[in-house]
């Protein structure tokens, strides 16, 4: 890609200057970024952000009685340095007091609240695992899966491609609830408006806000979005499902919109590149910027999700729940079924976070209910042991024993049976056969741990997403989402993001923590090793450990 990314070098004066400038190496092509400006004229504009962030007019004023002679009062102005390189006093201090500088100042100097577009992150850390590492990731052969280096660093830039004053921005929620909706919704106001934007739509339940005129967008200010973090839910509605296309394209361009965020998962993220595209077709002056919202925390590439902390922190309390109501009973059993159709994170974290559980189902690792080494005669054995049974299953675990399910929803989603009640069931069923009796107690917190307010840090986290979401719009990118990536913001390209659900490996080393917690064994489902690809001399690789180094090898003191 020749746009953006090698359009700036930075002069000598510390400022970015729109002169061509080649990194090498270069973003690999999965994670090259689609930009306004490939396709249009769009001239690059000096960013006001730092002015109306309070950034750049800004003076510190020292008041400390233990300074001694170095100063009473010390008064530190910040300049602004053009791009022409000229200094230049960005406000005037009047009859204030001028004094020495803060030998602290150059260290933080509040004028680099910038990111320079050439600033990346790595994507992966491991850069290469040995066959026979836990945790390691392999592809359908067997083979080490390298991924692509770099991903771009989020972040606000020093020169936007979009005039505040003229930009109209749209938001929407899409799927279904998640803790930290109303956080991100409130913050992507909050940074829209520090830019100076003063016309911001929000669209109401989901995409289907575009074409049902019983719900007209919403104008959003800081004074209407100001308290929505303190609720649950989102302000704006959600709902599943696309109108078509082409409506929503039309009502788009019919309002003027040129810069849209959308909020939601899987289903939605592959709603708005289709969105991009028809945009790129009809040469709209448009940017789409996804920001994840998944619960089940099934984004591949990202660290985790905003709102799948606070998830994992319900759980456990649902757990526990379990837990206590099980061992206040004569033989007592409790069962919990968590979110998670495809990925059974929630579960594998809460399970671990809980420490009270004795069994953990997810849908990544088959299992057998009946038969000597099967889920129903363990349990069996911790009845007769113990005296209680804690049993935790994902929504998605074991819909292969389910009969009659299958589809997709309106998000594209599969529509799974609800194996918690069927599990149950057969629970009651093969101890009443036993002639062991039970009290078993059922509990599925779903929409109790959809609709609460975030927790702190997830408040931090989804603020972080929002205004790095409007960062990547001014700058220029287009049919990006933002997540964290090896714990730093980064602007990623959707597609890359969708291809597939992140899944929980069963031969990671977080599930061995969790089976270890938990005690259990492997219920007739042998975890998937990965065999070896032939080499090129034609032998076939082991899964042998490296031998250990001889005594003599290793340095002293480090034994």
């Amino acid at each position: 890609m020749v746009g953006f990314f090698s359009c700036f070098r930075r002069g000598s004066s510390g400022a970015s200057n729109p002169q061509a400038f080649h990194f090498s190496p270069p973003f690999n092509d999965p994670f090259a970024l689609p930009h306004i400006s490939d396709r249009l004229i769009m001239p690059a504009i000096e960013s006001n952000y730092r002015t109306k962030s309070g950034f750049g007019c800004s003076s510190f004023e020292i008041l400390s009685d233990n300074l001694g002679s170095f100063c009473s009062s010390v008064t530190v102005g910040l300049i602004d340095r053009h791009p022409d390189g000229a200094a230049a006093n960005c406000c005037d201090r009047g009859n204030s007091i001028e004094g020495s500088a803060s030998p602290k100042v150059d260290a933080n100097d509040m004028r680099r609240i910038y990111v320079h577009d050439d600033d990346r992150v790595l994507v992966k850390i491991v850069h290469f695992g040995h066959p026979s590492s836990v945790g390691i990731e392999y592809d359908e052969n067997g083979n080490w899966q390298f991924r692509p280096l770099w991903a771009r660093r989020a972040g606000p830039r020093a020169w936007i491609y979009f005039n505040p004053e003229q930009v109209k921005a749209a938001i929407v929620t899409c799927g279904g609830l998640c803790p930290g909706l109303n956080d991100v919704i409130r913050q992507v106001v909050f940074t829209l408006e520090t830019y100076g934007v003063n016309h911001i739509l929000g669209i109401q339940y989901g995409f289907k806000g575009f074409v049902d005129k019983n719900y007209p967008p919403i104008k959003l200010s800081r004074k209407l979005v100001k308290t929505i973090n303190m609720e649950g839910g989102s302000f704006l509605g959600v709902s599943r499902g696309c109108p078509p296309l082409k409506d929503i394209v039309d009502r788009l361009e019919e309002w003027n919109i040129n810069m849209f965020y959308v909020i939601g998962g899987n289903g939605s993220h592959a709603g708005a590149t289709a969105i991009y595209e028809q945009c790129e077709k009809r040469k709209m002056k448009m940017v789409v910027v996804g920001i994840p919202k998944t619960i089940d925390n099934d984004i591949e590439i990202l660290d985790k999700t905003f709102g799948f902390d606070t998830a994992v922190e319900e759980a456990q309390r649902a757990i526990n729940a379990a837990y206590t109501e099980a061992s206040s009973a004569y033989n007592g059993v409790g069962i919990v079924k968590l979110m998670g159709r495809q990925s059974g994170y929630i579960t594998m974290y809460a399970t671990i976070a809980s420490g009270q559980v004795d069994i953990v189902l997810i849908p990544e690792v088959t299992f057998t209910m009946g038969g000597k080494h099967g889920v129903l005669e363990y349990m069996k054995q911790k009845i007769e042991l113990n005296g209680i049974c804690v049993v935790v299953v994902a929504e998605g675990a074991g819909q292969d024993l389910l009969e009659g399910v299958g589809g997709l929803d309106a998000s594209g989603n599969p529509i799974l049976g609800d194996f918690g009640k069927w599990f149950t069931g057969k629970v009651k069923e093969f101890f009443a056969t036993q002639k062991i009796p039970i009290d078993a107690k059922y509990i599925d917190p779903t929409y109790m741990i959809r609709a609460r307010v975030c927790n702190s840090g997830d408040h931090i986290f989804c603020s972080i997403l929002g205004q790095n979401a409007v960062h990547g719009a001014f700058a220029g990118y287009t049919n990006i989402t933002i997540g964290v990536v090896n714990t730093h913001y980064c602007f990623l390209p959707i597609p890359i993001v969708i291809k597939k659900p992140r899944m929980v490996d069963p031969n990671s080393v977080m599930y061995h923590r969790c089976v270890t917690s938990t005690g259990q064994p492997d219920f007739n489902a042998p975890l998937r090793v990965p065999q070896l690809a032939t080499s090129p001399a034609g032998k076939q690789g082991s899964l042998q450990p490296h031998p250990p180094p001889s005594r003599g090898s290793i340095p002293r003191g480090r034994l």
